[in-house]
């Protein structure tokens, strides 16, 4: 399935699984079919783009990558790795554990368009108006738009769905902070005012809100009992998408089936999507017993995150028999930042030498070489992958122009040296990375005594714990450990059940654990809530470094109020910089493609959009030839 920003914001995923897609705002003035009218009139426009250049008319009948005429039927059997006890995606990571599928059964004012870079067009919205100083928009929904129990969708539904997610979301709740009111119009238009001009992201960020149906979440449940916006549940919401909640059994499967009588099905951006009757999730705490699942044909689909899997587990007979396939799909769409990640909110993480020194204990070159097979390399950048966005060499033109005014308030290193990371590999390497770290450790007031690091004023040894809810993560953790123990540092590892770490990280109650970002190829106001002063002490935030520092909270606004192209571009760069040169985190690994196995039963486009990842399930389909000839082998 797609994955907007929006969506990754949802479900705060520890790593993407389909595009990030940008999140950006209205055409620029000088274009005649965006721009107000001369008597000041505001003109109706069906989709939104930063660029200028939407790439589908008014009167477009379906996106080029679909196929028009493909079957509707089937099942598309998938796999998740944890648990969930919610479908309130509202509380998403703040309380319980949301399904993976819950936000699928509803529909946003916008949906992207996966073969262009931030562009959305109308959804639940059928036009949307603003100035061109984008101080507000207005959205006007589809007379059409309808919840699952046949009541419209209207303007009270946003406006609920606004005020809902801002007030027991962290994540929405910084993403739209500057939302300073929604006003309705009519039942069908909402005016979202902003509490400056100039942002010009905060009208598409709107558009990408997730609608949710007030007389569902204010109305009583089967009991009798009043429904609680800001309490988890596992009663089947009401949607108004594609797909409904059929059934599920709490932790283990949730099953989605097609709504035959979807009030949005024929429109153009969804023709030629939306074709499995049936989705269904099946979730495994275990990686390996995952995988032994898909072997069994339980599942159709996997996608496999494990370098040591993706070269040790997929030689069966039916990989040979080709009737399972094996394809990696290049991912042009998004960057990443993957890390261990210290809490700096600690004391003892809180010198920038220390964190630095930890990464000097890191053998990457390694560990690739010895538990990855050599398909990863090092991250470099806090938009590794998006090349546009990294900050390279040293700053120059416009990036040295945003940074020049910050340079007593960032470290000077900066300004002198290009970022690079410690490179080991060799024991001569690994020998001069301990002695760095050992320097820096020193310098940062530690010692060694009796071949323990104590801090010099207290005698205490520096102790951490790497933290994880996922299995398959100890073995990384392992391989760092006995590097760390070289600089004489305490070191446990320790596995949790993905509840009690959830709890954990909203609590800021961990020492060190993985963390991933994903970017888009248009960072904007999401920033604010990766690295923001105002997020690290939201619980629930994905400021899980806990990262205040008024520098980079300047530079974020340089990235969300950028004018144009270039000035988003160098922005990123100079933010991109900074966050690396206060080492905020141990960068760990990336990898440009994303790594699939299917069972050969389904068919797809010709050509796949060019930021759409593998573009499953949305645009595929059940090729009920292929499922017959893979049964007569099996």
């Amino acid at each position: 399935m797609a994955i907007t920003r929006r969506h990754l914001l949802q479900s705060g995923a520890i790593a993407a699984i389909a595009p990030a897609l940008g999140s950006v705002a209205g055409l620029p003035a000088a274009d005649p079919a965006m721009a107000q009218s001369a008597n000041g009139e505001l003109a109706w426009r069906h989709a939104l783009s930063l660029f200028g250049n939407i790439k589908y008319p008014a009167d477009f009948k379906r996106f080029d990558y679909v196929n028009p005429d493909a079957p509707k039927g089937g099942v598309a059997r998938q796999i998740f790795i944890g648990t969930f006890d919610n479908f309130n995606i509202v509380v998403a990571g703040v309380k319980g554990s949301v399904a993976a599928a819950a936000s699928l059964i509803y529909e946003s004012l916008t949906t992207p368009a996966l073969d262009e870079v931030s562009t959305e067009y109308g959804a639940l919205a059928e036009a949307a108006s603003h100035p061109d100083d984008f101080s507000y928009v207005i959205y006007r929904l589809r007379p059409q738009a309808k919840w699952h129990d046949g009541k419209p969708v209207t303007a009270d539904d946003v406006i609920f769905s606004l005020d809902a997610f801002k007030k027991y979301h962290p994540m929405y709740s910084a993403y739209y902070s500057h939302v300073v009111k929604a006003e309705k119009l009519s039942d069908r238009e909402v005016k979202f005012v902003f509490d400056a001009p100039g942002n010009r992201e905060l009208p598409q960020i709107v558009g990408q809100l997730t609608i949710l149906p007030k007389h569902w979440w204010e109305g009583t449940d089967g009991s009798g009992r009043k429904r609680d916006v800001s309490a988890t549940t596992l009663e089947q919401p009401l949607g108004s998408g594609a797909y409904r909640i059929k059934e599920f059994v709490a932790g283990r499967t949730v099953t989605l089936e097609r709504v035959k009588d979807y009030w949005g099905r024929e429109f153009a951006a969804n023709v030629g999507r939306n074709n499995f009757d049936e989705l269904r999730y099946e979730y495994f705490r275990d990686a390996t017993v995952a995988i032994e699942a898909f072997k069994a044909d339980q599942v159709d689909w996997r996608t496999e995150n494990s370098a040591k899997a993706w070269a040790t587990q997929y030689d069966f007979p039916a990989v040979s028999e080709k009737r399972v396939l094996l394809e990696e799909f290049p991912n042009r769409s998004s960057g990443l930042m993957q890390a261990f990640a210290p809490n700096i909110r600690r004391a003892k993480f809180s010198d920038a030498r220390v964190r630095r020194a930890l990464n000097y204990a890191f053998d990457f070159e390694e560990m690739n070489k010895q538990i990855f097979f050599g398909q990863y390399k090092r991250i470099s950048s806090y938009f590794d992958g998006a090349e546009e966005l990294m900050a390279t060499g040293l700053p120059q033109g416009k990036e040295l122009e945003i940074l020049e005014p910050l340079r007593a308030e960032v470290p000077p290193e900066v300004f002198t040296t290009a970022y690079s990371n410690p490179v080991g590999g060799s024991p001569e390497a690994v020998r001069d990375n301990l002695r760095e770290a050992l320097r820096l450790l020193k310098e940062a007031g530690y010692e060694v005594r009796d071949r323990k690091l104590v801090d010099t004023k207290t005698g205490t040894q520096l102790a951490v714990e790497l933290l994880s809810q996922d299995p398959t993560f100890e073995r990384v953790m392992l391989f760092y450990k006995p590097s760390l123990e070289r600089l004489g540092i305490a070191v446990s590892v320790r596995t949790i059940d993905p509840i009690q770490y959830e709890n954990r990280l909203r609590e800021w109650d961990f020492d060190i654990v993985v963390g991933s970002w994903p970017e888009s190829l248009s960072p904007g106001n999401e920033q604010r809530e990766f690295w923001g002063s105002q997020a690290a002490g939201m619980a629930g935030s994905r400021n899980i470094v806990g990262i205040k520092n008024p520098a980079i909270d300047k530079l974020i606004d340089r990235v969300i109020f950028a004018k144009d192209r270039d000035n988003l571009v160098a922005a990123t760069k100079a933010l991109d910089r900074v966050l690396l040169w206060n080492h905020y985190v141990v960068p760990q690994w990336n990898y440009s493609k994303v790594r699939t196995a299917r069972w050969d039963r389904f068919g797809r486009p010709a050509e796949l959009p060019k930021y759409g990842l593998s573009g499953f399930p949305a645009i595929w389909w059940y090729d009920a030839d292929k499922a017959a000839r893979i049964a007569k082998r099996s």
